[in-house]
């Protein structure tokens, strides 16, 4: 199946049910355990999940959070933050972070749909991520102050079994307490773990069920 077909067949299948927590927490790494139900003042936010052609294969858009001391500081994640007054929807708050903070144009990007929203405790974030492709390659304009690089990597490489692992993480909002954790370990060394792992897992368990 071509990257076209592969595509198209993913946005359908995102309207369709999710496997949802499930198939989040084969890669969860919590610093903080889950609620019972999420918090009434949890701050909504959202991000996106791009995937764009490039070398003939599908490609996954990641990106280095600067180093800032908050909860997420320094780890990898997706483009996105907080709902804003002003955005139309949780869709609209992803890409408009996404240009914010990569440089992505909205307008070059196709929603695919939405994976299951999931609740970070640890920042008190509940955030809806979102499948998006781009027809090219994105050319990034970074905000450095919030951002230090991006992670461009092979969707078919990024979900080989040879790229899970359990290791120990720390926490930039628990300093002192090491946890061992699900993740997903590229080529380079470079650690995916939390909430980013979870989503990436669910939208992997997607796609097995497209396996040729």
């Amino acid at each position: 199946m071509d990257n076209t077909a592969k595509i198209e067949w993913l946005k359908q299948r995102l309207q369709q049910p999710l496997p949802g927590r499930a198939a989040q927490e084969r890669m969860m790494g919590r610093v903080l355990p889950h609620p019972i139900k999420v918090p009434e003042n949890a701050r909504p936010s959202a991000v996106l999940c791009l995937l764009f052609p490039m070398n003939n294969e599908l490609y996954m858009l990641l990106m280095k959070r600067r180093e800032d001391r908050t909860a997420h500081s320094g780890q990898v994640s997706f483009p996105g933050g907080s709902y804003e007054a002003t955005d139309a929807d949780f869709k609209a708050t992803a890409l408009r972070e996404a240009q914010e903070e990569v440089g992505i144009v909205s307008s070059d990007v196709d929603i695919l749909g939405a994976l299951t929203p999931l609740y970070i405790p640890v920042s008190n974030f509940n955030v809806y991520p979102f499948v998006g492709y781009s027809a090219q390659r994105p050319q990034y304009n970074l905000s450095h102050n919030e951002v230090s690089y991006t992670i461009e990597v092979p969707l078919n490489n990024l979900l080989h079994p040879d790229r899970k692992t359990v290791t120990d993480v720390v926490s930039p909002a628990l300093p002192d307490m090491i946890r061992n954790v699900n993740a997903y370990k590229l080529e380079d060394g470079t650690i995916i773990w939390g909430a980013t792992a979870m989503m990436i897992s669910e939208l992997e368990a997607i796609l097995e069920e497209n396996k040729e």
